[in-house]
């Protein structure tokens, strides 16, 4: 984990607000993204956390060009996404695939499974015919599904069924990069750890790298070898996973961490009081001047207002954005 796979440099996304029924005018933009900078090394698995609407789902969907961003670099390999159109665009996607959210919603219900994973073979044309077929058999057994099943339809399947289809049609392509977008919230807890299992054997077996998104921060921790916390749209620190977790540096990870339910009731009564965050998250729409988290951080001081804080390494491989820390 050597070299770097991935590099995000000050990446920017922002959707406009428009009015009008017939000249439709630009009011504001949802700052979804707001300038953030990271690295992801081959073979290693970056976690990415945060409350809902923080921007996570929309940076990785940036990341892999599915929303074109407003800045920013994106460089894959030492190539920049972002400057990529077309063609040139569309080879480069053979190496970067997304697992959905949703198993339920990502899968046509018109196709049968096989085709739904054999169809990025056909649109690349790198298999025709019998051929694909066996493909499509072999990413099956790959993912423990029955190949036998490849005539059925989506809604024939389970919900952990469904995203073992979707990670399989991600792998047709013997991808380098796939952004893990929540790929176990919607399924029930007895199914989330054989599919964090599952892409742990592939990344494994097959040389993967990982940009996790999630929600459970405890499951962030078994696969994850770095954790980067977002909150509003910026990301406000980002460390190894141990040392983010047993020496968290900003407000914002301390009152996150602090929520994770411990299973030892014990161990729960000894620890620390849980920190909770006053006020609600600010709109995207006008985010607060400064430091984003300024109104509902304990620390914030008058420098918070007035100066965003730059994500600057206060110890060895641990980055945090606080002019407290």
């Amino acid at each position: 984990m050597s070299e770097n796979l991935l590099q995000v440099k000050n990446l920017v996304k922002y959707f406009p607000i428009r009015r009008g029924v017939l000249l439709k005018r630009d009011v504001g933009y949802v700052h979804a993204v707001d300038d953030i900078s990271f690295n992801i090394m081959k073979g290693e698995t970056l976690g990415l956390v945060g409350e809902s609407g923080c921007g996570k789902s929309t940076a990785g969907r940036t990341i892999l060009q599915l929303y074109r961003p407003t800045s920013g670099r994106v460089l894959f390999e030492g190539e920049d996404l972002a400057s990529l159109k077309g063609q040139a665009l569309r080879q480069k996607r053979r190496k970067l695939q997304m697992i959905f959210q949703d198993p339920y919603a990502s899968l046509n219900p018109r196709m049968t499974a096989g085709d739904i994973v054999g169809e990025p073979f056909i649109v690349h044309r790198l298999a025709q015919g019998t051929q694909v077929q066996k493909e499509v058999m072999r990413l099956f057994s790959l993912v423990g599904l029955n190949p036998t099943f490849i005539n059925r339809f989506p809604h024939e399947f389970s919900g952990g069924q469904r995203q073992r289809i979707g990670i399989a049609r991600s792998l047709a392509l013997n991808p380098s990069l796939i952004v893990c977008d929540e790929p176990i919230s919607a399924l029930d807890v007895s199914i989330q750890a054989q599919v964090v299992n599952l892409l742990e054997d592939l990344q494994a077996q097959l040389g993967l790298t990982y940009l996790f998104i999630a929600h459970d921060l405890s499951m962030v921790r078994h696969i994850c070898t770095r954790v980067a916390v977002m909150y509003l749209g910026v990301i406000v620190e980002i460390g190894g996973r141990d040392a983010l977790y047993q020496t968290p540096l900003h407000p914002y990870t301390h009152a996150l961490l602090s929520a994770v339910p411990i299973p030892d009731p014990v161990k729960e009564e000894q620890r620390q009081q849980n920190i909770p965050l006053t006020g609600d998250v600010p709109s995207p729409i006008r985010p607060p001047s400064g430091c984003r988290f300024r109104t509902r951080c304990p620390l914030a001081a008058e420098i918070c207002a007035e100066q965003r804080p730059e994500l600057l390494e206060k110890a060895p491989g641990h980055w945090a954005a606080c002019h407290m820390v």
